[in-house]
């Protein structure tokens, strides 16, 4: 039987870390994690009301949350220039404010740039997702997201696809990888992201490994 574990989870404390810091007494610390995917929860959807407005696609990579007694830090780490940033100071304080209504503590969102990324899994996701929504041939989808994401200078990449695929009347995975991905190597530093897509088939799922370098 195959034993299947997060390729993120399973590296933890070796090659990746956690994406929230905070401590909280046992009994407290399931409301820690409700009050995450809450904060994370809020920036997503505000971010997709307004990406109805802006042309293109949102490219969030991931979401750092640090928490003090009276104060929550949100640093949203992001791809290209979009309303949250870009000298729209007001972008970043309309987010907050919305944000901060849901909470009963003062709430700080910073915003920082990253170089590539296309590098970045959960970007690359969202690219092949919008692709894919487009009627987009999904082996081309995935080509091009591979190409994209080798310009970033990285080992390998994997991409499955699971899912009513061109709208297949049976439930197929297909997948692609360029380059070495080792998987069971715990020293090799491996990012992943799982993707979900809703289509006019129904829903496709979007899994992506990208081998970055070896401690």
């Amino acid at each position: 039987m195959g034993q299947k574990i997060n390729p993120l989870g399973f590296r933890l404390g070796t090659t990746q870390s956690h994406h929230s810091f905070w401590f909280a007494k046992p009994k407290d610390f399931s409301m820690g994690l409700q009050e995450d995917e809450k904060i994370r929860n809020c920036i997503k959807n505000y971010v997709k009301k307004k990406k109805k407005i802006s042309s293109g696609f949102e490219g969030i990579a991931y979401m750092g949350i640090q928490k003090r007694i009276d104060l929550i830090q949100v640093i949203i780490y992001i791809g290209f220039p979009n309303l949250l940033i870009e000298g729209r100071t007001r972008g970043v304080e309309e987010l907050q404010m919305n944000v901060q209504k849901e909470f009963h503590r003062r709430l700080n969102i910073t915003i920082t740039r990253i170089e590539k990324p296309y590098g970045q899994p959960n970007i690359l996701a969202e690219y092949i997702a919008l692709q894919l929504k487009n009627r987009v041939s999904f082996r081309k989808a995935m080509k091009k997201a591979i190409e994209l994401t080798e310009q970033t200078g990285t080992k390998g990449i994997q991409v499955q696809i699971a899912g009513r695929i061109d709208g297949k009347e049976i439930a197929r995975v297909e997948w692609i990888r360029e380059g070495r991905v080792p998987l069971q190597t715990i020293h090799a530093k491996i990012d992943h992201c799982s993707h979900t897509i809703r289509t006019i088939y129904g829903v496709l799922g979007i899994k992506i490994w990208i081998f970055v370098n070896q401690e």
